[in-house]
């Protein structure tokens, strides 16, 4: 029974990593907003799905908006700092990520937060979304986003959407299949994982981690062969001892059956009970295995079993059918290039909707007024593809990129139009569920990615309100320069390596490329030197500079005598040092400044001689 009806100019349902981005921006931006969460804690897969070890969007140039804000505070937040795994340049505390959202959400008077809810029944009038029901209350705003874990307002408002594979003879994609398979009927979306947080007790002797339900050692073993113990575990590793386990080789990803959670209410919370006596199996197989020192981590999350996340790790969820999609083609490499391309998607729809060949598929009828010969890029990512099915080794097109003396991946836009439903009003996405192919969502599923998403939903959203006008009119280019323009967390529209969101030509070269996508470099590198401050945190060291091949460098120390004798690899996400390690003389000296990281036994360089 309904007991209260709030108004809002922006309703984000979903407290995830899409869902507080774009209710932090819509309300920075001035709207009313209200955010209905189900957990306590806010950030989704960076905090309470536990994935407090991000990947993608590492490089400098890519640390914008309010990814690059989350940053900024994980560093001054979090004791010891963030080079702490191998998987990823930044692990934290999750409480710590949690704490940043809560706070943000606390500064702004414009932005009420409930906990604790999940929609009921989403209003309608005519092809119009309007409010959202919850358990005792309900909450009509002008504009909707649907920011949850699995796309469920999609499925209340009966907007249709994907949820499954599509063949190579539907848009072309190089890696989908030729026919369904037994690999799709079984693993219709990406596994998802139920995060764990062990701990490591030294001395003492942590307490016994019981076997769930259906234990199966065989299921695990092998899972470290290959690495070693130590790498396993340093695989996630977090500050305090902590780790992170989200193990994908005989590890804690879950899939069986993974079509259950978007059946019913019940059949998703079974699917979820599994997957999370999975992990305790795999807990309990690993202190069987390395030891008793090693056990679950205490006080971690808000609830009874603190070392378990509050809901596992959704890969993929219910998918938007959009205005456009995008395909594996459009985050692939350009033709001897190091970026994707930006140009087709500029032209994938032209105003009123008359569609030309380009990176994003339109849907036959479907209109986006505003569009320009200018593109319509609103967000950026450079994740390399990446699907989990539990035992499956799946081949993907290669979109990984050496840089910086290490693996990246290849930089690439979300258009805007891939967050408007082709016929509904009043509603956008801001989460996993974009109008992106069950392929492509390996690389656009990531967290800062969805971050950027989100960011841009909530900014559309608030323009929306401020012009009176549905989100396919919003004139994409007002929404591009309010982006780039924010006064607390710009954010990147066209990816550039060299160019970082200090540098004094930012905005312009950002500008100049959304106004002449044909000039785009396939570099990706435009004409400008890159920023060459000195990083106060890092440390001096001197040793010598070896090349191993292109973009592989070693470093043997020779001071401060601690580290003396010490070989560590080079490695770097500024521009300007990537320039510098590439023309460096094979075998000799060098003095630079870095960061070490055990795990990863890498030095993150920050300067380097002169530089």
């Amino acid at each position: 029974m309904v007991n209260q009806t709030y108004t809002a100019d922006v309703l984000v349902v979903g407290g995830g990593t899409g869902g507080i981005a774009a209710a932090i921006q819509a309300a920075r931006r001035g709207a009313k907003t209200i955010l209905v969460s189900e957990f306590p804690w806010l950030g989704g897969m960076l905090t309470s799905a536990g994935v407090s070890v991000p990947d993608g969007n590492e490089l400098e140039a890519f640390q914008t908006g309010l990814w690059g804000a989350f940053l900024q505070e994980l560093r001054q937040r979090q004791p010891g700092g963030l080079d702490n795994s191998w998987v990823s340049f930044f692990s934290y505390d999750p409480r710590i990520g949690a704490k940043i959202f809560a706070d943000w959400v606390q500064e702004l008077p414009n932005l009420h937060w409930i906990s604790g809810q999940v929609p009921l029944e989403v209003f309608r009038q005519g092809d119009s979304i309007t409010g959202v029901r919850f358990a005792d209350f309900a909450v009509t705003a002008k504009i909707i986003l649907d920011g949850t874990e699995l796309g469920d307002l999609l499925a209340l408002a009966d907007i249709p959407y994907r949820w499954g594979w599509e063949l190579q003879s539907e848009w072309g994609e190089p890696s989908a299949p030729v026919t369904f398979n037994s690999l799709t009927q079984r693993y219709p979306v990406q596994a998802p994982t139920y995060v764990v947080i062990m701990k490591d007790f030294g001395e003492a002797v942590a307490p016994e981690i019981p076997a769930a339900p259906n234990y199966n050692p065989s299921q695990f073993t092998g899972a470290w062969d290959g690495y070693g113990a130590e790498t396993f575990l340093n695989y996630g590793r977090l500050p305090g001892g902590l780790f992170m386990m989200n193990w994908p080789i005989c590890g804690n990803d879950y899939g069986e059956g993974v079509g259950r959670l978007i059946e019913s209410d019940v059949s998703r919370g079974e699917f979820i009970q599994e997957s999370r006596w999975h992990s305790q199996n795999f807990a309990h197989f690993i202190q069987n295995q390395l030891g008793s020192r090693y056990g679950l981590a205490e006080k971690v999350f808000p609830h009874t079993s603190t070392a378990f996340a509050l809901h596992p790790y959704y890969r993929e969820s219910r998918r938007l059918v959009g205005l456009t999609t995008v395909r594996e083609q459009d985050i692939l490499p350009i033709a001897r290039g190091r970026v994707a391309s930006i140009f087709n998607d500029a032209i994938a729809l032209q105003p009123f909707g008359h569609p030309t060949a380009g990176v994003c598929v339109p849907l036959r009828g479907s209109k986006l007024r505003g569009v320009s010969p200018t593109g319509e890029a609103i967000a950026v990512g450079n994740y390399a593809n990446d699907h989990h099915y539990p035992g499956v080794q799946f081949p993907l097109q290669p979109k990984s990129i050496r840089w910086g003396g290490r693996w990246t991946g290849t930089p690439f836009t979300i258009p805007y139009s891939c967050l408007i439903p082709a016929t509904t009003d009043g509603f956008l996405v801001c989460e996993k569920n974009i109008s992106v192919s069950h392929i492509a969502n390996g690389a656009t599923r990531l967290q800062p990615m969805v971050m950027g998403i989100g960011q841009a939903a909530g900014m559309a959203a608030a323009i929306c309100v401020e012009l009176n006008c549905q989100p396919r009119d919003l004139p994409v280019r007002t929404l591009q320069t309010a982006l780039l323009e924010d006064n607390r967390s710009k954010a990147l529209i066209i990816p550039l390596f060299n160019l970082p969101p200090n540098h004094s030509d930012w905005r312009h070269w950002q500008l100049y490329y959304l106004e002449n996508p044909q000039a785009y470099p396939v570099s990706g590198d435009c004409p400008c030197p890159s920023g060459k401050a000195l990083i106060p945190e890092s440390n001096c060291f001197t040793g010598i500079f070896y090349r191993l091949s292109q973009q592989e460098y070693r470093f043997t120390v020779t001071t401060p005598a601690a580290y003396q004798g010490q070989n560590w690899q080079l490695v770097t996400l500024r521009s300007h040092i990537d320039e510098q390690l590439r023309a460096y003389p094979h075998e000799q000296l060098v003095t630079l400044w870095g960061r070490y990281n055990h795990s990863g036994n890498w030095l993150l360089v920050e300067h380097l001689n002169g530089g």
